[in-house]
């Protein structure tokens, strides 16, 4: 990695596939403006049993036509290994060299978990059938995933997939920098040596943000909480607090070394810009 980007730090941006012709547009433009920050990678997600994944594609290759490298989120609850196969294929076609490998949601309604129960076995296999072309990210999870039994259980998972041979990891959004610093020194401590990069959620609004801290169980400091409540409809003021709490926490992370920053920009360009750019004037 090589620090050229203006935070002075490699960054990568997530984006996820539109539904409509209209969004496709916005998102096209919402891109344009974000490449100015040179990022890394461009990842691009989707549904619970992959339930976008065609619209996953067609965002990843808009993303490589325009000369940025991209990476599909490639989940494998559900699956074969004849299907995962197939696509791997269709992935190396298509040009594709990165992916973020996840075990992923079952679809409401959906009897059982495939041939693949976890994503160290996801990540095992593609190294098994395509060697080291693809750069694999995976998921990890600094306040714990939502459903695993112990903090201790759920190291030990991250462990099993960088075992099984991840390249980097991107975590969990989170607002309490101990947290990450927490989880990657028990981490290392493990055997770990890969990159764990910060995964950073702007704050544009206050109900939007408390409800994807709350599913994905991430913790929203009490203070934060109340504060970002006590605006109630104040747009500019929410955005505001946002924007300096959010610079702040990128500020703490870079200021210690961290090796990356991962913005969920929510196909979004204004607020990814105004925090990179409150770093850059730093």
């Amino acid at each position: 990695m090589t620090a050229t980007t203006p935070i002075g730090l490699p960054l990568s941006l997530e984006f996820f596939p539109p539904k409509t012709e209209e969004g496709v547009a916005k998102l096209a433009a919402v891109r344009r403006q974000l490449y100015a920050l040179k990022p890394e990678f461009c990842s691009v997600t989707y549904g619970a049993g992959g339930s976008t994944q065609d619209g996953t594609l067609q965002a990843v290759q808009a993303i490589l036509s325009e000369g940025q490298a991209a990476a599909p989120h490639f989940s494998c609850i559900g699956a074969s290994r004849s299907s995962i196969r197939d696509k791997l294929a269709q992935f190396k076609a298509g040009g594709i060299q990165r992916l973020v490998a996840l075990r992923g949601d079952l679809p409401s309604g959906y009897g059982g978990f495939g041939e693949f129960r976890y994503a160290s076995d996801l990540v095992a296999f593609v190294r098994e059938e395509t060697g080291n072309h693809f750069h694999i990210e995976v998921g990890a999870y600094p306040e714990m995933h939502p459903q695993a039994r112990s903090p201790q259980e759920d190291l030990k998972a991250f462990v099993t997939k960088v075992k099984a041979g991840a390249d980097s990891a991107i975590t969990q959004m989170f607002f309490n920098s101990d947290a990450y610093f927490r989880f990657v020194d028990e981490a290392y401590a493990q055997g770990v040596d890969i990159p764990i990069v910060p995964g950073i959620m702007p704050i544009t609004n206050s109900s939007s943000i408390i409800r994807f801290a709350d599913n994905c169980g991430a913790e929203i400091p009490r203070w934060m909480r109340l504060r970002l409540q006590s605006f109630g409809d104040d747009t500019a003021s929410i955005k505001a607090f946002g924007l300096e709490v959010i610079t702040d926490l990128c500020d703490q992370l870079r200021t210690a070394g961290v090796p990356a920053l991962h913005f969920y920009t929510m196909n979004q360009s204004t607020a990814v810009m105004d925090i990179c750019s409150r770093l850059g004037g730093r």
